[in-house]
């Protein structure tokens, strides 16, 4: 019986395959820039503000929503340095290293959000303020493993930070909380600012 003829495949299809597959390996390999080195610098003074202002609400409600509000508008002066910054550089919001590192530092931030309505009705300041450097380092490092250096490592002090917050005395934890949210990204963002241009 003769066989049935294989189809022809032209030597530009295998090229723009070839292609394709080429891209797509380089770019699931390449690092996620749009990290903004002054958007983290202004997160820190919004955890400087948060600290300032929670000081003298200590052992009320009040004190935790302070941070929840400071952390709301950090999430979004976060997010609007990324864009500004990826639009700046020409670089794509919804490429492979953009993706795994919201999809890598998500997790971590919602858990700390559902973690903290379940322990904030306690009034557990010391334990909200660990848990909050705990999992936000958690969060920075698994994601920034798609970004420069310079972010997991920000990350792991965070992480650091936050492990010896959960047993260190309870006094101590808002100096924790300033040292991170305001020292680490005041520190880190000024040196990414330099080193990766913005």
């Amino acid at each position: 019986m003769a066989s049935r003829p294989q189809p022809v495949v032209s030597i530009e299809h295998r090229a723009h395959e070839n292609l394709r597959f080429i891209r797509d390996a380089m770019e699931g390999a390449s690092a996620f820039t749009a990290v903004s080195g002054w958007g983290l610098f202004a997160i820190g003074w919004l955890g400087c503000a948060a600290w300032w202002i929670s000081r003298p609400l200590s052992g009320s409600a009040a004190w935790a929503w302070t941070w929840i509000g400071c952390a709301a508008l950090a999430v979004a002066a976060g997010w609007a340095s990324i864009a500004w910054k990826a639009r700046r550089r020409r670089a794509n919001l919804l490429s492979v290293p953009a993706r795994k590192f919201l999809l890598n530092l998500a997790p971590p931030l919602v858990a700390g959000l559902l973690l903290t309505i379940v322990v904030l009705p306690q009034g557990n300041e010391a334990l909200l303020g660990a848990m909050w450097l705990l999992l936000y380092g958690t969060g920075v490092v698994t994601g920034g493993s798609a970004s420069v250096r310079s972010v997991p490592a920000m990350g792991l002090c965070f992480f650091v930070l936050g492990a010896a917050a959960l047993f260190a005395p309870a006094w101590l934890v808002p100096a924790c909380l300033l040292a991170g949210f305001g020292g680490l990204h005041l520190g880190f963002g000024l040196y990414i600012a330099r080193k990766h241009h913005g």
